[in-house]
């Protein structure tokens, strides 16, 4: 009996409730109010309201993207040395924008196919070839004429991060000659460059959103 005594002496659970008057008080759970849980730190979502862990979200972001690439594209001109165009609308912008959250991390997207309407003066040349020697050197009657000259470029499909591969192909409403329709052909090539570079501003656009 004594020795059960002394066992339940050194017992954890008995010195607990042997404890004395001036000891801790034990904590007393409490429950957070508004204002605690408002001073508690939060980590930043890119999600929305309703997705604050930042998982998957997709957004639509169409309405944004086709409004700035016509902004971009609609007011652009060019000089050569027969004549200057100029492309005055975009008729097709066709494709899809997005802004992809996951995992609380932001990933943006598009894919697009683009028709810009051109318009300008060119100076064409009717040639006639008098003389043609084996070195590609010759004689030529030129008669000089100004003509309006319209068509479209067409921008085939392409993506978000494939602007150097990006192409233009040409298509002239004129009935000119074949051989004219493939010089101005050449010519309207030197909008490549700066439609990439406009596209590449709307790309890095789309990225800051």
């Amino acid at each position: 009996m004594e020795g059960g005594v002394a066992e339940k002496q050194s017992s954890y659970t008995y010195w607990v409730r042997e404890t004395k008057d001036d000891a801790a008080p034990l904590p007393v759970p409490r429950k957070l109010t508004p204002e605690d849980i408002s001073k508690q730190s939060q980590p930043a979502s890119l999600g929305s309201v309703w997705n604050q862990a930042g998982t998957w979200e997709e957004k639509n972001l169409n309405s944004w993207a086709n409004g700035r690439i016509k902004e971009l594209l609609s007011s652009m001109s060019l000089e050569f040395s027969n004549g200057k165009v100029a492309i005055d609308e975009v008729t097709k912008c066709s494709g899809d924008a997005f802004l992809i959250t996951v995992r609380n991390k932001k990933r943006v997207g598009y894919t697009y196919e683009l028709t810009l309407r051109f318009e300008g003066l060119t100076l064409l040349l009717s040639l006639l070839l008098l003389k043609w020697s084996i070195k590609k050197t010759g004689e030529w009657s030129i008669k000089d004429q100004k003509e309006k000259i319209k068509g479209h470029l067409d921008i085939p499909e392409f993506s978000f991060g494939e602007l150097d591969d990006l192409k233009i192909e040409t298509r002239i409403s004129n009935d000119i000659s074949a051989e004219l329709k493939a010089q101005i052909s050449e010519d309207l090539q030197s909008f490549l460059e700066p439609i990439r570079k406009k596209l590449a501003e709307f790309e890095q656009e789309l990225k800051d959103r």
